[in-house]
């Protein structure tokens, strides 16, 4: 999700009279009406050459059996008309503010709002003001304390969850051409990853601290400003470049938000777990109410969303399996997030940055597996037995203490504070 963020603000050296020569909503609803009905993206493709394997030889063998079944390829037909839907109340910001005033007062005005709190809403802009009334009222049951179990249990996996961020999410997620293709066009590999992995990062923090969701929290704001981000990067797509609808879809659609969001939740389980944490029942029923609560403040519909971990293993197939192959563009995505520990600013010597590309390798081929690494153009290396070993201590010493009790809090605080100070370093690549 905030991994758009930086692409976003890559376009803001634009003129303003470059970027709004056409009023927004309206092109966009035009064009929408021609094509939404009569067109099945050509990315939508089953069963799916590159996921088949992972679903069959793969870590997606465990999920199926956890799930019970093999889920119908009914569900993903019916999530097809979801590649056309974008998030309409966030475009509009763009069309009435941004349009308006211009980039950089628009963010400005949004800033400004955001830091003046409940208050904010009495001067905010119509739009921005709609947009924000809208993020104030659940359209479903929240429960706070399934959403601090969750985000609790992120704060908990330390520094070993920003490697499965990393390494697993994120680099799992270049298998598909589809989903990636706004960060080719928005200048992703022309600037490198390393402002979007410290961007992705922090929103990360942002969202998972404690009470972070609170109306005009830290978290909650982080969220306003990314998804305006994403609204902004989706008009300045289909205004200046040749996106070709008919094959990816709307940029920043429905179904590739999901797909993101399962990202952040279901594999990000997985990934722990792999890593050898043991999970309670709480956590894990928490870090799904955690996800679909910033999936809803993202603009995600929340039915579309997954409540429990067998609904987003049936959500998870039906997305990867209707995915193109990788392509050209994911293979040099791939290796520019493979190649990116040559470039931090926090290691002196080369020889450092080269163990640590290794390292980042290793859990890159535990997690996803040598049939995806080799489909990603991932080197091979002799580290990728070192994450067993981590994962075997980290089982080892598991901690199996009940959420709210001094043990069990001591391990989240020491968690946050390791991952802080890995963001802090990686702050300094930016």
């Amino acid at each position: 999700m905030a991994g758009f963020n930086f692409c976003a603000k890559r376009l803001l050296v634009q003129r303003d009279s470059e970027f709004y020569t056409h009023a927004f909503p309206e092109d966009l609803h035009t064009y929408m009406t021609h094509s939404q009905i009569s067109i099945t993206p050509t990315r939508y493709t089953y069963p799916s050459p590159g996921f088949s394997h992972y679903w069959t030889m793969g870590s997606g063998r465990h999920l199926l059996k956890k799930l019970g079944r093999v889920p119908s390829i009914a569900a993903a037909e019916a999530r097809i008309s979801w590649l056309w839907e974008r998030d309409e109340a966030a475009d509009e910001v763009i069309y009435a503010l941004y349009d308006k005033v211009g980039i950089r007062k628009a963010m400005e005005v949004v800033r400004e709002v955001l830091a003046a709190g409940p208050a904010g809403m009495e001067t905010a802009p119509p739009a921005l003001r709609k947009l924000l009334e809208e993020m104030l009222s659940p359209t479903y049951p929240v429960q706070s304390e399934l959403l601090e179990a969750g985000a609790a249990f992120c704060r908990r996996t330390g520094v070993k969850g920003l490697i499965v961020l990393r390494d697993y999410c994120l680099m799992g997620g270049y298998e598909s051409a589809a989903i990636n293709k706004p960060l080719i066009f928005t200048g992703a590999l022309k600037k490198g990853p390393a402002k979007r992995m410290a961007e992705t990062t922090q929103f990360w923090i942002d969202v998972t601290g404690t009470s972070a969701l609170e109306p005009f929290a830290t978290g909650f704001c982080a969220i306003v400003r990314v998804r305006l981000l994403h609204a902004f990067s989706r008009a300045s797509i289909l205004r200046m470049t040749d996106w070709n609808s008919s094959a990816w879809g709307i940029p920043l659609n429905q179904w590739d938000m999901t797909a993101t969001n399962l990202g952040f939740s279901l594999v990000f389980l997985e990934g722990v777990r792999k890593m050898g944490y043991q999970p309670l029942v709480t956590e894990v029923n928490g870090l799904f109410h955690l996800w679909k609560r910033i999936g809803v403040l993202l603009g995600i519909p929340a039915h579309y969303l997954p409540d429990t971990e067998e609904e987003a293993i049936a959500d998870l197939y039906a997305w990867t399996m209707t995915q193109p192959p990788g392509d050209a563009d994911t293979k040099l995505l791939a290796r520019a997030l493979m190649y990116e520990p040559l470039q931090v600013k926090y290691l002196k010597y080369p020889w450092q940055k080269r163990l640590l590309m290794r390292l980042n390798l290793g859990y890159n081929h535990y997690f996803l597996g040598q049939y995806a690494c080799d489909a990603l153009g991932l080197s091979p290396t002799l580290f990728r037995y070192q994450p067993r070993v981590m994962a075997f201590f980290t089982g080892l010493f598991e901690n199996h203490a009940e959420p709210d009790t001094p043990a069990y809090l001591k391990k989240v605080q020491k968690g946050r504070k390791e991952q802080e100070r890995t963001n802090r370093l990686a702050s300094m690549n930016t």
